[in-house]
This record gives structure tokens, C-alpha cells and sequence, in this order.
């Protein structure tokens, strides 16, 4: 009798055993639906998480709301602060203005170097084989974009359109290799001065300013921004930073490699600035010298140098 009930328990054990390996092999299958008793376990523990959380969320959004209270306080001080000192800003302008037509009207110059329509234009396309000379636009003659016209982000000028059709356009980047190509630009310091972007420095990734006046001083950091004298580039455009100045081949004059202001690697929105370029007389601006003194041309190769 004793070793029935032995039999018994050793018979139950491995019932059991073989019971709880089913359990655990068949919560281990992959199932998109969870079983009976997952679901009354979950949705159990689901309730009670929903009462422990609903009011601790709410807690919390009161302290949020209140410190986001106590910040708007704080930025509406900031704000009141800064549209006074707006205000006073927008009345030197108004008077800087004021005084900008009268001297202009004193000299007679009727047109701003500044001044331009800004067109807003996204980049389409660009070739491999001259991602650092060329790219295309999405903006064309039907949208008044004429050759000639400048091209800039919101950081500095990057080139100028040099052919257009009815819905597209190609720009000519200040990094090109072509030998004609020039921006006539000035260095602000405490003197004006003039020089003209010619080339650019592969090795160096810089832009090279070229043409200074040896007498003229010119030193590190300072800002190269277009002159306007070309009839081509608007006055003021920034178009980067000296990084080191030394003496052209011949000695005669100096050179300055400029950082470009613009990331020409990273082009896809820029500026067009419609504005019309100035026709000129004398040189075709060709590199030849013809006398073309009667006749009225439109410079096509460079900032009207």
C-alpha cells in the first residue's frame, strides 16, 4: 500500500512537470493574440497602472503648467524689453533713411548699389563633373531672371546667372575655374579697400582676392564684401573673410585669400537679385583691347571689370 501511494505522488510529479513544460513552451510561441488568462492579467494590471498614473500625470501637468506660467512671465518681460529697444532702433533707421535720400539727392545719384528685388529660387540640379562651377535653378525668363544676375544665400554671394530658359536657370559659382571670371569687391576696414575676386584655391578652398594697393593695409579677419562698382553684384553682399594676405608674382600689389561666407558644399535655396546690370563703354571686357569707346555693351565675363 505504501509503495501504491509512492507510484502515486511520482506519477503526479511528472504530470505536473510535464504540464508546466507546455506552459512555458507555449508562452514562448511567437502569437499575435495573447491567451485568456494574459489578457485578464494585463488588462488587471493595465486598470490598476491607469489609476496610479492618471493622477500622477495630472500632478505633473499642474507643476508644468505653472512653471510654464512663471517662463512666459519671464519671456513677456524680455519681449516688452526688446520692443523698446526695437522701437528706438526703428527710429534711427527712419532717420538714417531720411538722411540717406537727402545726401543721395544732394550728389545727384538717383540709384541705389544697394538696391534689388530678391528672388527666391531652389537648386534643381547639379553635375557632378562641376559641383564646384555650376548649378541649375528652378526659375527662368518667365519669372524675369535675366543673365547677369547675382546669386546669394542667406550668408554671402555664391555666383551669377549666366544662362537662362523659360523655366530654368544656370548659376556660375565664385568657385569656377574660369579665368574671366571677377567680382569687383571691397574690404571693410577703416579705409575702403578695392580689389577683384579672380580664381579660386582649390588646395586652399578659398576664394582670391587680387588687384590691392600695396600701400593699402589689409590684415586678417576682415570682411570682403561686393562694391557695386561693376554693374553686375549689388553693393554690400558679403562675400567672406581674409585668411592671410601676401604680395602678388611681380610684387606690385597685393593678394588676399578670402573664406567663402557661403557653404558652396550645401546649396539648395539661394537669392536671385534682380537687378539690372549696367551697360558700359570702353573695354568688351574680353580680355582684349579693342576700343570699343562709341559703342554700348553689356559686360558678360565678369563684375564689369
Amino acid at each position: 500500500m505504501p509503495q501504491f501511494f509512492s507510484n502515486k505522488r511520482l506519477i503526479l510529479l511528472l504530470v505536473g512537470v510535464i504540464f508546466l513544460v507546455a506552459l512555458i513552451s507555449f508562452s514562448l510561441r511567437d502569437r499575435q493574440n495573447a491567451s485568456l488568462p494574459e489578457q485578464i492579467i494585463k488588462d488587471t494590471v493595465g486598470f490598476g497602472q491607469s489609476l496610479v498614473s492618471k493622477p500622477a500625470h495630472y500632478i505633473t501637468g499642474i507643476f508644468n503648467n505653472v512653471d510654464a506660467l512663471l517662463n512666459t512671465y519671464d519671456e513677456n518681460k524680455r519681449l516688452k524689453s526688446r520692443l523698446e529697444e526695437f522701437a528706438v532702433l526703428q527710429g534711427e533707421v527712419n532717420d538714417l533713411k531720411i538722411e540717406n535720400d537727402k545726401l543721395r539727392a544732394i550728389i545727384g545719384k538717383e540709384e541705389d548699389l544697394k538696391k534689388f528685388n530678391p528672388i527666391q529660387a531652389t537648386v534643381i540640379a547639379r553635375n557632378p563633373d562641376q559641383w564646384e562651377e555650376k548649378l541649375i535653378l528652378d526659375q527662368g525668363t518667365m519669372d524675369g531672371i535675366k543673365v547677369n544676375m547675382a546669386v546669394r544665400t542667406s550668408e554671402g554671394l555664391i555666383g551669377k546667372i549666366v544662362q537662362t530658359t523659360p523655366y530654368t536657370s544656370e548659376v556660375e559659382l565664385l568657385t569656377t575655374n574660369n579665368p574671366n571670371y571677377r567680382v569687383s569687391a571691397v574690404v571693410a576696414n577703416k579705409k575702403q579697400v578695392f580689389g577683384l575676386i579672380e580664381g579660386f584655391d582649390e588646395k586652399r578652398n578659398e576664394l582670391i582676392l587680387k588687384r590691392i594697393d600695396s600701400s593699402l593695409k589689409v590684415k586678417k579677419g576682415d570682411k570682403v564684401m561686393t562694391s557695386g562698382l561693376g554693374g553686375i553684384f549689388p553693393k554690400g553682399i558679403l562675400i567672406g573673410e581674409v585668411t592671410e594676405v601676401t604680395t602678388d608674382d611681380y610684387g606690385l600689389t597685393k593678394l588676399a585669400y578670402v573664406k567663402p561666407a557661403a557653404n558652396f558644399s550645401m546649396l539648395d535655396h539661394v537669392i536671385i537679385a534682380k537687378r539690372e546690370s549696367i551697360n558700359i563703354d570702353g573695354s568688351d571686357g574680353n580680355s582684349t583691347n579693342n576700343d570699343e569707346t562709341n559703342k554700348t555693351t553689356t559686360n558678360t565675363t565678369g563684375d564689369g571689370e
